[in-house]
């Protein structure tokens, strides 16, 4: 699991979901979207017993980066980060951008690098 960072919070689920929101906001990304799979998945029959949210986040700049270098690359955007419970623990986890941009070769791993670095310290706020 070296391409996943989880971060544990003492927080609870809906204070670190609003405190990422505000996180991504300071560090001049956005939320694109928001997944509520523990809500998605219950109203479909299959309960998880725990919450889940996965926000999709984007740093416009950083994106128009990393499509310029090519379009295929569009597959690893946005960002996807988990807020989940596990155990009556608040977690917060996202794979690596550089291990997802990885995949591709090394047009991207300079921005990958700098995503990275910023996409850990959203967490790191967030969970604080």
């Amino acid at each position: 699991m070296d391409h996943v960072v989880v971060v544990e919070s003492a927080k609870p689920f809906e204070e670190a979901c609003r405190a990422l929101e505000q996180a991504v906001a300071e560090h001049h990304f956005g939320v694109l979207h928001v997944h509520d799979l523990g809500k998605t998945l219950a109203g479909k029959g299959f309960p998880l017993g725990f919450e889940a949210r996965v926000f999709d986040v984007c740093n416009p700049q950083r994106a128009h980066e990393v499509l310029r270098a090519s379009p295929v690359l569009s597959v690893a955007l946005p960002c996807a980060i988990s807020v989940f419970t596990e155990g009556g623990r608040t977690k917060l986890a996202f794979i690596r951008p550089t291990a997802m941009l990885g995949l591709f070769g090394a047009g991207a791993q300079d921005v990958a690098l700098e995503v990275e670095a910023a996409v850990l310290k959203i967490v790191e706020r967030a969970a604080a």
